[in-house]
């Protein structure tokens, strides 16, 4: 997993088994009262950047170095720990996939002297998922204290939380994903889908066209932000903001400005609905749990909503369209038969696996898994890709076929406790757009040849820069 942050002051970066040297750090300012008030807001800012930062890019540990490019930052993470996010086009690299035959639970060399589990094969990977909070934990209390990490580091959100606090703000949001909940907002997320295929093809009406911008982003976009209960006045700065999330032309670290700027935007809409609460999500839980939820707290567990319900999908409606423009049959098994859409979904989720890496668990007490013994405080992280190609689950894993048995049995979605709340929203998303699409422009290709894709690199979520296409 990429370990992204705004470091709190240069450490050395020892190998796994080294003790960690922290560097002299400069004196800290701590007389708030004497600064101005765009000071104030200045330092506030950071701080939301630093969580933002962890919370998306699942931060275990400060990054040494401070504010580097990317390319010096990757540079001091051993590459065997950036393995779990390599890929070669849509497949992980052959590397991970011998390491889970060869070693389905290894070492992972890590930086800040911490000692690491990567568990790559499936069975395992299911055995830690599932395991209780008292053997692998979740909480990032468990990080605190180490190697200058501190309180005011914690992300927040459901993914660094064990119950009873995860209990809790999960609670707030499983009514509103259920079967029965989500039937009856599937006729508005097909009106959504037909009203961006539209958009789609009149922007493609001459030539190349993103399907990434015109179809990909704006389905998730609006079904999220009509489920979160955002205005209709704030819709569009929400999807720009939305749109500006996956612009990475400033390099993969230096892009948090509209993820600031989203949250800042959900606070206001959250203080707004305090006293007129609206019928979404939002307005719903303000008036179920009142003052016991703060706007801040509301405000991040919204933005992670928005986050996991958006980015995910999109690089699904993104990747699965390269898989079907790659293979016509595919199209065909979903644009002639209905009956056919469920297995093929489930299969481009396992498949695809865009969640490379599941949230980061913490050893509590000692345990044994896939014959490995791992010590309390170890660090082990899941890697969901290589678990989904494993051959336990059938042969030639590498390929995508939809008749494959037990399709469903994958873990793009996670499992046990943090499975995704969110995973019967796209479900439903995946299985409406995707025929959609093929139904209303057979003839698509790509504009460009495959091998001129941009994919983005070391991503904990895997995506395309854009997908340039040829409606036909």
């Amino acid at each position: 997993m990429v370990i992204f942050g705004a470091g709190a002051g240069p450490y050395d970066v020892p190998d796994a088994d080294d003790d960690p040297v922290p560097a002299r750090r400069a004196p800290m300012t701590t007389d708030v009262g004497a600064r101005t008030r765009r000071e104030r807001a200045r330092t506030a800012r950071a701080k939301v950047a630093s969580r933002v930062r962890r919370a998306l890019l699942g931060l275990l540990m400060k990054l040494p170095g401070g504010h580097s490019s990317p390319e010096s930052l990757l540079a001091r993470f051993p590459d065997e720990a950036l393995m779990p996010l390599r890929r070669d086009g849509l497949d992980p690299v052959p590397a991970l996939g011998e390491l889970r035959d060869r070693e389905p639970v290894s070492r992972l060399k890590m930086p800040l002297g911490l000692r690491g589990w990567l568990v790559t094969g499936y069975e395992e990977s299911r055995t830690v998922l599932a395991a209780d909070p008292h053997t692998f934990s979740n909480d990032f209390g468990h990080m605190i204290g180490k190697v200058g990490i501190a309180a005011d580091d914690d992300p927040g959100g459901l993914g660094f939380a064990d119950p009873p606090a995860h209990t809790r703000l999960r609670k707030m949001l499983t009514a509103h994903f259920t079967t029965r909940a989500l039937a009856a907002r599937a006729p508005r997320i097909r009106q959504i889908i037909t009203e961006s295929l539209d958009e789609l093809a009149a922007a493609g009406a001459d030539g190349p066209v993103d399907l990434q911008r015109h179809f990909a982003l704006p389905i998730p976009s609006r079904t999220i932000m009509e489920l979160i209960g955002v205005d209709e006045g704030d819709r569009d700065e929400f999807q720009r903001l939305s749109a500006a999330r996956f612009d990475f032309s400033g390099g993969q670290v230096g892009n948090f400005d509209p993820i600031l700027e989203a949250i800042e935007l959900l606070k206001v809409v959250c203080a707004r609905q305090r006293s007129a609460p609206g019928d979404g999500l939002i307005g719903q839980i303000i008036s179920e749990y009142g003052d016991s939820v703060t706007d801040v707290e509301l405000a991040g567990l919204m933005d992670g909503v928005l986050t996991g319900g958006l980015e995910t999908t999109v690089s699904m409606l993104s990747l699965g369209a390269v898989a079907v423009l790659r293979d016509g049959a595919l199209g065909a098994a979903i644009r002639d038969d209905d009956t056919r859409v469920d297995a093929f979904v489930e299969e481009l989720l396992r498949y695809l696996t865009v969640v490379q890496v599941g949230f980061p668990r913490f050893v509590v007490r000692d345990v044994t898994v896939g014959g490995k013994e791992m010590f309390a405080g170890d660090v082990v992280l899941p890697s969901l890709s290589g678990a989904n190609r494993d051959r336990c689950l059938g042969e030639q894993m590498d390929r995508i076929d939809i008749d494959r048995p037990a399709s469903g049995s994958h873990l793009a979605f996670g499992h046990g406790l943090h499975r995704c709340v969110g995973a019967e929203l796209a479900r439903v998303e995946l299985r409406m757009a995707y025929p959609a699409l093929v139904r209303r422009f057979p003839d698509m290709r790509l504009a460009v040849p495959e091998t001129e894709l941009t994919y983005r690199e070391l991503s904990f979520v895997y995506g395309l820069d854009a997908l340039p296409v040829l409606l036909g």
